[in-house]
């Protein structure tokens, strides 16, 4: 009987959602009537300023206008929910014609620890791309392993720990080293050293060398902690549809034709390329990435174009799609169980507005890092001290640029005193950043992670709350933590180079 009644004390996502707002809401007006603040550092024409931060009370006037006057902006402007829907769509009409059923169920025969390390692999290695692959990837993931014959809560949880700790290393730098690198070259210049500039590969090697840890070592994390709690298979609820080697065909013949045109479009040199760059931008990763780049600003939308075509000549070709009403029925096929998703999104949207209009994260964290500061530490203490602050500061602010500009000012001069160079508290920074993801309700795609653990969960007895997948989740993170911990220290005391003529150590 006990067991039954804890079993009853779960927590729905939405209510806990509802919760932490209320806790926010109330953490606001205690610490803005009992002053609570914190000094923000910045850099102005060349000189380190500090700006007094103070905690915004909601259940003030200019409070509660926020509160009730923004709920609509606060969903319009949640990035997810759009980027999500772009990508459901794609994997939707994917699903309706066959083509990847046709594709992943190829992967029957594949050992469950070669599908983690994979599924880990794709995770890690796509995260220079930015959060958007979150609300792509984890869809088809769940579609992967539902044709490959896994379990599909393990292949999201799987991908999910791969995006999120992964996020600080790739194969190649991406974007948001480039960007966070512009603040730590001007953050070295101010106090230390006038000469440095920042290099995206000035990190390749241990980005490398990385990868391939936290992929072997994670496949093991993943398949000894983990995978036992999914053993069972995701049935298929439909029929298997009919598969065309001539769909097959003709898709591949397309996809390299596609491939080639978007190449086209990415280098500006050509007669009529660059279509797809920003070339007011002097920096390529600026052209290619940047906030006003065609490419980088609609990737997801490029590979969902593709599936479209794709799905339209496979399906017509193997007959699983008979009319164009089919097709356009089918677009909306990964819809179906996903209201869940949407009504989560709707509450994580209010709570993360709020939070960030109250400036308790930014309060917060200010605190955090003047701690830190005022810690006489070095070498491998103040490499671990830091690491763990980010992860704690990534609780509430999940943001890597909002933690970013809190932080630079201070801890970029404060490791070049301490003899280590920015490039590598820059890493050390995007590697904690990831970690800290993948542990808080407040990120917005663990939101979507828990709607489409509720999609594959067929079992009615079984709940999914945030609390009960944070439990699932926590044991993996800390290895992976302490995983991170070990390859930044060991490249520190062996003095390896992290890229090409650069160093952890001045």
């Amino acid at each position: 009987m006990r067991k039954k009644k804890e079993k009853g004390r779960k927590f729905g996502p939405v209510f806990v959602l509802m919760f932490l707002t209320l806790f926010i809401i109330f953490m606001s007006i205690v610490l803005s009537m009992v002053g609570f603040e914190g000094n923000q550092a910045a850099i102005n024409n060349n000189t380190i300023e500090t700006n007094l931060v103070t905690v915004r009370n909601v259940f003030s006037l200019e409070g509660i206008h926020f509160l009730i006057g923004n709920v609509k902006n606060n969903l319009s402007s949640f990035s997810p929910l759009v980027v999500l829907i772009i990508s459901l769509i794609g994997i939707g009409i994917g699903e309706k014609s066959g083509l990847l059923e046709a594709l992943f169920s190829k992967f029957k025969n594949w050992k469950s620890n070669h599908i983690t390390m994979l599924t880990l692999f794709i995770g890690i290695i796509s995260s220079f791309l930015g959060e958007d692959v979150y609300a792509f990837l984890i869809p088809l993931v769940g579609v992967f392993y539902k044709y490959a014959g896994r379990n599909s809560r393990l292949g999201i949880l799987t991908m999910f720990l791969g995006i999120g700790a992964g996020y600080g290393t790739s194969l190649l730098g991406g974007y948001l080293d480039y960007l966070l690198g512009g603040a730590t070259q001007l953050a070295a210049r101010v106090e230390v050293d006038k000469t440095y500039q920042f290099q995206v590969f000035s990190n390749l090697y241990i980005m490398l060398g990385s990868t391939l840890i936290l992929t072997f070592v994670g496949t093991v994390i993943i398949e000894r902690l983990l995978a036992p709690k999914y053993p069972k298979k995701t049935p298929l609820l439909e029929e298997p549809l009919p598969t065309s080697r001539k769909g097959l065909l003709a898709t591949t013949i397309i996809s390299l034709i596609f491939l080639l045109i978007i190449s086209y479009g990415l280098f500006p040199k050509l007669p009529y390329g660059g279509f797809l760059l920003d070339l007011s931008q002097k920096n390529y990763y600026a052209q290619a990435f940047g906030t006003n780049a065609p490419f980088g600003q609609s990737f997801v939308f490029l590979i969902v174009l593709l599936l479209m075509i794709n799905s339209f000549v496979y399906g017509f070709i193997s007959k699983n799609i008979k009319s164009t009403n089919d097709y356009s029925i089918g677009l909306s096929k990964s819809f179906e169980g996903t209201g869940y998703v949407f009504v989560l999104m709707f509450f994580s949207a209010q709570m993360i507005a709020i939070l960030n209009w109250t400036n308790l994260g930014t309060v917060l964290s200010a605190r955090l890092v003047s701690l830190l500061s005022s810690i006489q530490f070095s070498g491998i203490a103040l490499i671990t001290t830091f690491f763990l602050i980010v992860i704690l500061m990534s609780i509430i602010i999940p943001g890597t640029e909002e933690k970013w500009t809190l932080l630079h000012p201070i801890i970029v001069p404060l490791f070049m005193r301490s003899n280590m160079t920015p490039d590598f508290t820059q890493f050390i920074f995007r590697a904690a950043d990831g970690i800290g993801k993948c542990m808080t309700p407040m990120y917005a795609y663990f939101i979507v992670l828990l709607a489409f653990l509720q999609k594959y969960n067929y079992d009615e007895s079984y709940e999914i709350t945030i609390f009960g997948t944070l439990k699932k989740l926590l044991p993996c993170v800390l290895l992976f933590a302490g995983l991170w911990i070990l390859i930044l220290v060991g490249w520190f005391v062996i003095g390896l180079p992290m890229g090409v003529g650069v160093y952890s150590a001045l």
